[in-house]
């Protein structure tokens, strides 16, 4: 048993069991930025807020993380200190953990003053200094997350371990998705704001400590060449028509119109599920999710990523059939469990197609770009499936979701999945033959 998972292990070198370890502490510290919402979220109710204010301090508090490729494009550019990634890394996991201290120990939380303002005739607010500590803390970690995932393009395809990274970073964010739920509701339940913060801010000063151990880059200069270099690998890019094939293509599938927050509402409603059902639900699908990831790893090194996807479609419209089935606790478990695996596949492969896809010379910039298309499709995806729920119901809208999931099957000869792949491949060549 011990020789068939150590046969199954994808890493097998010293180097790639502690990028492994690195990846997997950064994504998890990413995860647990999001356990004090709860908390935020109760403890702004009690203060008077309406749930519209409330949500306008979560979008102020999330911006960080819709411009992630300025901050590879800064990487990409300007090394810091003689690095690209570890200058940076070190720099923004500090500044999210100090965030979260000054979070966790200042006056705001019993004494942050409330105001109104207009802006182009909506009304908004703030707790001045939570929001803007809040979104410091967000852009030290979307700036971590763009870093990390340069250096798992960087130091996995080489190796042909994108696929095994990716399934470790996203077993990582999922087991924090878990315990943020659990220890989450406990803390939202005694209104422990501090408590929360503090805990959160733990988690970015372990990366810290990783990065300053665990990571290894050779160091680089700023200078005219390697500007030009990094230039050339954009225009270059941009002028071909792969990497806007593999936008379209990640776009078009996941904008498939999904349940989204209208999936709460035919939960609620129609099948009178309680909120603490379907939050284990929720916390039954994250476990899942790690199975699935735990399984993505062996399984993007036995197969080709053109298979996989191909896979990936196919479970994505019969995952998507099944909720014709969701009718009852037992379905919902079951369909719960099976599709949160599945859809941890089906998203590792998309994004293992991303990393693949992503140019020498700006991997930050261009994986940044490609994972901000990915969230873009989602969230339209969620947008546009509860506005089609309230017009033409719940059994209409799965079948428009597996009719469009099923689509995307037209566009994978355009994207020549296979030639991505190959060309990734010839790179692990190359670094082999480089190597001693």
């Amino acid at each position: 048993m011990l020789a068939w998972l150590a046969r199954l292990n994808p890493f097998k070198t010293p180097d790639a069991k502690r990028l492994a370890v690195l990846f997997a502490v950064v994504y998890f510290a990413q995860g647990m930025w999001y356990l004090p919402n709860q908390t935020i979220t109760i403890v702004l109710k009690d203060r008077g807020l309406s749930a519209g204010q409330v949500a306008d301090f979560g979008l102020i508090t999330i911006i960080p993380w819709f411009i992630k490729p300025l901050y590879g494009l800064l990487s990409d550019f300007v090394p810091l200190f003689g690095r690209r990634r570890q200058s940076y890394f070190l720099l923004t996991s500090a500044l999210a953990g100090v965030a979260g201290l000054a979070l966790a120990w200042g006056d705001w939380i019993a004494h942050g003053e409330i105001w109104t303002f207009d802006l182009f005739g909506l009304t908004t607010f703030t707790l001045v200094e939570g929001v803007v500590l809040f979104t410091v803390m967000a852009l030290g970690l979307a700036f971590t997350d763009v870093l990390t995932d340069a250096m798992m393009v960087e130091n996995g395809r080489p190796r042909g371990l994108t696929g095994a990274f990716q399934s470790v970073q996203w077993a990582a964010i999922t087991l924090a998705s878990v315990l943020v739920g659990e220890l989450g509701g406990n803390l939202a339940e005694t209104r422990s704001l501090r408590a929360a913060f503090l805990l959160a801010a733990c988690f970015p000063l372990m990366s810290l400590g990783m990065g300053a151990s665990f990571m290894r880059e050779t160091p680089t200069r700023a200078n005219r060449a390697a500007f030009v270099q990094t230039w050339t690998a954009i225009v270059v890019t941009l002028r071909g028509r792969e990497i806007w094939l593999v936008a379209g293509f990640i776009f078009f599938f996941w904008f498939s119109p999904s349940f989204g927050p209208a999936f709460l509402y035919y939960q609620t409603d129609t099948l009178k599920f309680s909120q603490q059902f379907i939050g284990r639900l929720a916390a039954l699908g994250y476990m899942a999710g790690v199975v699935g990831a735990l399984v993505y790893a062996p399984l993007s090194r036995r197969l080709p990523l053109k298979r996989i996807i191909n896979y990936s479609i196919a479970m994505g419209v019969v995952g998507t059939l099944a909720y014709l089935v969701y009718r009852d606790t037992a379905s919902a478990v079951v369909i719960t469990i099976v599709f949160g695996a599945i859809s941890m596949v089906v998203n590792l492969a998309f994004l293992d197609l991303a990393a693949k896809a992503c140019p020498r010379y700006v991997e930050a910039t261009f994986f940044a770009a490609l994972t901000s298309v990915y969230n873009l499709g989602t969230q339209l995806s969620e947008n546009v499936g509860a506005r089609l729920y309230d017009v033409v119901g719940y059994e209409p809208l799965v079948y428009i979701a597996t009719a469009m999931t099923a689509l995307t099957w037209l566009l994978v000869p355009l994207v020549r999945i296979d030639r991505i792949e190959a060309k990734a491949r010839e790179e692990t060549t190359v670094e082999a033959a480089a190597a001693p």
